[in-house]
């Protein structure tokens, strides 16, 4: 596969024809925040807005998970159009998020922390209202327990099961801020992934998932 040359932040850098512009950027260790993305994925659903950054020749940021890479690409990462854009959108996920790390699976290695440090933002924002779903915690599913407080609604599981067993197992139900996941209200584990395969859960930037049957 032909390679392609753009520049981004004064630096010239190259990736495979069709890859997304994030995922070049990552592969040249120039870090843009994500949740949502995950390499191999070929529609991204840019729904954490936080991978903005500006094109020259365009008037309004882009999300570089959606963009194909080109030879004529004028990239900045780091603008403070793009920060104030990034660090709205973290603030939106924050104002859902049930913030207790010390109770986490995922505390410090979660990617919500990791994007609160990079944008220079507190982990609880002020002056937002926050807005709590119920259950806290979804136990119906056979092999897993699922934190709608912690979930951040990247769809990384999704991918990530449709992608080893050749159909997703979850998917997302409601609107807005309703939004959840489902696990198609089966309570039955019989033609579910066996108890072992823990994919979903390893792939959560939160630890939104967990196993009922332990590590």
């Amino acid at each position: 596969m032909s390679r392609i040359s753009f520049q981004v932040n004064d630096r010239k850098i190259s990736a495979p024809e069709g890859m997304s512009l994030l995922g070049a950027c990552l592969n040249a260790d120039i870090h843009i925040p994500h949740l949502c993305y995950m390499e191999g994925m070929t529609e991204p659903p840019a729904s954490c807005r936080l991978c903005f950054v500006e094109i020259e020749g365009r008037r309004e940021p882009v999300t570089a998970c959606t963009l194909p890479v080109r030879s004529d690409l004028k990239v900045r990462t780091d603008t403070p159009a793009v920060r104030r854009l990034q660090r709205t959108a973290l603030r939106l996920l924050l104002s859902v998020h049930h913030v207790d790390c010390k109770h986490c699976i995922a505390n410090y290695k979660c990617e919500l922390q990791r994007t609160a440090r990079f944008l220079g933002i507190g982990l609880k924002p002020k002056h937002l209202d926050h807005y709590s779903k119920e259950p806290e915690v979804d136990d119906t599913h056979p092999h897993l327990i699922h934190r709608p407080n912690r979930c951040v609604l990247c769809g990384r599981c999704i991918h990530i099961c449709e992608s080893r067993h050749g159909r997703a197992y979850i998917a997302m139900a409601r609107r807005g801020f309703d939004t959840v996941l489902t696990f198609y209200g089966s309570t039955d584990a019989i033609d579910l992934p066996a108890p072992d395969c823990t994919a979903c859960i390893d792939v959560c930037p939160v630890g939104a998932l967990e196993s009922k049957h332990g590590e």
